[in-house]
């Protein structure tokens, strides 16, 4: 049985609007890789350095499922989008 993977995202977001334009467009790869939204923005405190204004934390079925959505073709039209109104760091990571 493989572990889950996540992605963890911590993104700063520069033009509201625009990001809305992403988050419409990846919902197309993230259907399509099973993704489930465990974090996706709310309330959080960054106690030891800022994180970002938006944390997201989003599951898997598995490492290798996680890393396909990011590298799909899909995934990537829509990361072109966020790129251009928030900048961020995402980790791809695999459950114990």
């Amino acid at each position: 049985m493989s572990k889950k993977g996540y992605w963890l995202a911590f993104v700063d977001i520069a033009d509201p609007e625009a990001y809305a334009k992403y988050v419409a467009a990846n919902a197309v790869a993230f259907e399509k890789y099973g993704a489930k939204f465990l974090v996706r923005g709310g309330q959080h405190e960054d106690p030891e350095a800022h994180t970002g204004g938006k944390v997201v934390a989003i599951e898997f079925d598995s490492y290798e499922t996680a890393k396909a959505c990011y590298h799909s073709p899909e995934y990537q039209e829509a990361l072109k989008l966020r790129l251009v109104c928030s900048s961020g760091r995402i980790a791809i990571v695999e459950g114990v």
